[in-house]
């Protein structure tokens, strides 16, 4: 478990869970302590995101193609800007039209692949 502001957290530890539309999107305040869990995620427009900054286009593909491979393992795939030195990943989970926990768990995945 991370450790997040002083609280044990297990958000990358934790696998996604099939959403077909049969939740509903987390409310404000749910999104609020999800966010607490994660570092510098942002909420805007019904969606979480967060810019990635490298050194070189070699690594910020590298880091595209990890993102990529933890996306297809959990079926649970986000949108990608890529430039030279940074990749934007956002979350929406498209089947209940907002923030599913499973948003969250991914967030933590690729935030654990950025320290390695």
């Amino acid at each position: 478990m991370a450790e997040k502001n002083g609280r044990k957290t297990d958000l990358a530890s934790r696998r996604c869970k099939p959403c077909e539309g049969s939740v509903p999107p987390m409310t404000g305040d749910r999104i609020g302590e999800m966010l607490r869990d994660l570092e510098a995620w942002e909420y805007r427009e019904g969606k979480i995101s967060k810019t990635y900054r490298f050194k070189n286009y070699f690594r910020t593909m590298a880091f595209v193609n990890a993102t990529a491979w933890v996306s297809q393992r959990e079926n649970h795939h986000p949108d990608l800007t890529v430039g030279y030195d940074n990749c934007r990943v956002e979350y929406r989970t498209h089947a209940i039209g907002g923030l599913s926990e499973n948003d969250f768990i991914c967030a933590a995945k690729i935030d654990a692949l950025f320290e390695l």
